[in-house]
């Protein structure tokens, strides 16, 4: 049997400040240049809608799929939609035949309707979209790390370069513990810290790893009084209570109250174009098992007029960690990790598959604003009760929380908040 070389595919994702400087590797070249920047003419803009309706659907079904796993049972869930699916996206670059059937259909991108060219110029009028906002602190893009002894084809890198905006690094990884050391700083720069340890074990036969981040931190439009923070009980179940720093507001808020699924629904805006939506249902699985891009945007365009409320929030940190593998593989993404996987996109040379797909994320809420960062690897290796509007919105219990770009819909983190102490 002969021996494979393998290719380690990363995605990192975050809502955070803008990092240190460290040394980097090698440079193989930088997607941000001005050819890779340029506006896409002639991308449809039919296509760009249709790629943005799938990542949002994506996120929802991820979500799903995540909250029916035993290993998230009594867990917090968050995640970044926006991550997975930028990974993924780059991801297909590579892939041919079923592996690319199974990524295009788990991605919800309608084969009949989009090439991999549109989706590759989708891709890139978000990265552009998200990178020209013109604030400090909200970026996107990706970053490939390529073994110096394995020649990927040209064509691939160059698409990673232009439509995902990577810029490039080349490393030795037979030296494990410090190309893992060099990824992992170069992922702790871009999450301000927050993911400071993305690669734990680096297998020696890697070949490449491919990591997209998207970063942002916000400030609410109107911050809380931190004086009027106060001890109180957050209902984590009938039988668990916890003593959280409950934070306090009364003003004029935009809220909705959806009588389908009995859940009303805060929204904090945030500096720039984003908000935080807080979404607080009478029985949480009814929330959950039919929450729909459809019902954030009725939410958003029936928020018109704010109405005064007393609004309590928990202040909390949390930190999550998933391996995909299964998640996606039920969602029908089968092939790329075993031997059926055709990656020949990447290269003829070996035949490779994905090995792993790992996702973190952090989310910091406080009186200031929300703090949040995510990280999505993909590894290739070788083939072997009823709520109207009340004057008091009290989030102690579990709930929803959703980060989205407010012109767009895009949605940036999704999760669920059972216990902030955890």
């Amino acid at each position: 049997m002969t021996m494979r070389a393998a290719v380690g595919l990363w995605v990192l994702s975050a809502v955070i400040c803008v990092g240190r400087g460290h040394h980097h590797p090698d440079h193989l070249g930088h997607g941000n240049d001005k050819a890779s920047q340029d506006t896409v003419e002639d991308g449809s803009a039919n296509s760009v809608s249709l790629v943005n309706e799938a990542n949002q659907e994506f996120s929802f079904r991820l979500y799903r799929q995540l909250a029916a796993h035993a290993d998230s049972q009594g867990k917090n869930i968050f995640f970044s939609p926006a991550s997975v699916s930028t990974a993924l996206a780059a991801l297909s670059v590579g892939a041919q035949g079923e592996t690319h059937r199974q990524l295009f259909s788990g991605l919800g991108f309608n084969s009949s309707l989009l090439t991999q060219t549109d989706v590759d110029q989708a891709f890139q009028r978000f990265l552009q979209r998200a990178n020209n906002t013109s604030q400090e602190d909200a970026s996107e893009g990706t970053s490939v790390f390529v073994d110096n002894g394995f020649k990927p084809k040209p064509e691939f890198l160059q698409t990673l370069k232009h439509s995902y905006l990577a810029d490039g690094f080349s490393v030795d990884f037979s030296q494990a513990a410090e190309t893992a050391d060099t990824i992992n700083k170069y992922v702790e720069e871009k999450t301000n810290g927050k993911i400071d340890k993305l690669v734990e074990n680096l297998d020696p036969s890697t070949v490449m790893y491919l990591i997209s981040y998207i970063y942002y931190k916000g400030k609410w439009e109107s911050p809380f009084d931190p004086e009027l923070t106060k001890q109180d009980d957050f209902n984590v179940d009938e039988n668990t209570k916890v003593s959280v720093d409950m934070m306090n507001m009364e003003k004029r808020f935009h809220t909705y109250h959806d009588h389908d699924l009995n859940t009303t629904v805060l929204q904090l805006p945030l500096n720039s174009s984003y908000s935080m939506l807080l979404m607080l249902p009478d029985v949480m699985a009814t929330l959950e098992n039919a929450i729909s891009p459809n019902h954030v945007t009725k939410w958003l365009k029936a928020m018109t007029r704010p109405r005064k409320h007393d609004v309590y929030v928990p202040k909390f940190s949390i930190k999550t960690s998933y391996n995909l593998n299964d998640v996606l593989s039920e969602m029908g993404m089968t092939d790329m990790f075993g031997d059926r996987a055709n990656l020949r996109g990447i290269s003829e040379e070996q035949g490779l598959k994905v090995s792993d797909v790992v996702h973190k994320a952090t989310l910091d809420m406080d009186e200031t604003g929300a703090e949040a960062a995510a990280a999505t690897g993909i590894s290739i290796m070788p083939m072997s009760g009823f709520w109207g509007p009340v004057p008091v919105l009290k989030f102690n219990r579990p709930f929803m929380v959703l980060i989205t770009e407010r012109n767009t819909e895009k949605i940036l983190f999704l999760g669920k908040i059972i216990n902030p102490t955890i």
